[in-house]
């Protein structure tokens, strides 16, 4: 029978069928002997088709096609990567200025990686209650910069309830994946609109500014106001993936418009004369922290290096 995968705790899947009914299921092994270099052969969203073995246990068979699927590097293996979801229609991110930080460099790695698979993005920057009159004022930067390119951006606050239908109406009859750095907010934002959630929520850690992990594995629910959301554990860093130096400026919107006015159809828009995109970057259509982000991502550096930015 087939289903759609709704949660992944890593050996054990829960699979909802055709005729609603959740069960437990395993993997077959030949999946893990594809080629596929992958800590999670079988992501949530995926469609799958299972059946029961010998010992009555429900195993899966076979994955369907992808639509598209948004990954990352896995942190503890290089080599491989990780899945974070499957057949989904948008990816929203969870940005906050402060408490703690999420980096422009993090922001740019996953929308990069978004555009690569052809996933939407939205940013949705919360916590705006919390904020001073600096932090308003590089809120408002990222907001105006990032909505220049072409990306929807959306300040919330769960406390106060601001901005709180518009986040529903985006998440209305869409299947979209939550993701963002822990302490984010993310479980408290989704039990604010959505109560029958009753996600984890923890406190943020006062000595590092940095949020506890509340969600364990990836999972699916449904939205009683229409769609499903894919709640996602809290990542620190996003390791780029399969990306060719060549192809990665055409994942940045802004620049992908003006590639074509470039003296050269090879150039990097690193060292090479008449380049497009350096002259945008001198003349401030493009932002220097997303040519900085650029050039960061070019040389492969780890994301640690400029975490400790402002941008």
């Amino acid at each position: 029978m087939k289903g759609i995968v709704v949660k992944s705790t890593g050996s054990w899947y829960h699979v909802k069928l055709e005729n609603g009914i959740v069960v437990e299921a395993r993997i077959q092994g030949k999946f893990r002997l594809k080629g596929i270099r992958t800590t999670n052969p079988v992501a949530v969203g995926d469609v799958v088709t299972t059946r029961k073995d010998e010992n009555d246990n429900v195993v899966i068979t076979e994955i369907a096609d992808r639509t598209n699927y948004i990954i990352r590097k896995s942190i503890n293996l290089s080599k491989h990567s990780h899945i974070i979801a499957a057949n989904i229609d948008q990816a929203i991110l969870i940005v906050t200025i402060s408490q703690p930080k999420t980096t422009t460099g993090f922001i740019d790695r996953f929308l990069i990686t978004a555009e690569a698979y052809h996933i939407p993005t939205i940013l949705v920057f919360n916590k705006l209650d919390l904020y001073n009159e600096q932090e308003l004022e590089e809120l408002n930067f990222l907001m105006s910069t990032y909505t220049k390119i072409g990306y929807r951006c959306l300040a919330v606050s769960a406390l106060n309830n601001t901005n709180l239908e518009e986040f529903k109406s985006i998440l209305k009859d869409k299947t979209s994946v939550i993701s963002g750095h822990s302490g984010v907010g993310k479980s408290t934002l989704l039990n604010t609109i959505e109560p029958t959630l009753n996600l984890k929520t923890s406190e943020i850690s006062e000595m590092h500014s940095q949020g506890k992990h509340t969600t364990t594995f990836a999972e699916m629910f449904d939205l009683s106001f229409g769609g499903h959301l894919i709640d996602t554990p809290g990542v620190k860093a996003f390791g780029l993936i399969d990306f060719e130096k060549a192809d990665l400026s055409h994942y940045f919107l802004e620049m992908r418009a003006i590639l074509d006015n470039c003296q050269f159809n090879n150039c990097q828009h690193i060292n090479e004369p008449k380049c497009a995109v350096k002259d945008a970057v001198v003349k401030n259509e493009i932002a220097d922290f997303r040519y900085n982000n650029y050039l960061s991502m070019y040389n492969d550096d780890e994301e640690e290096n400029y975490r400790a930015k402002g941008y």
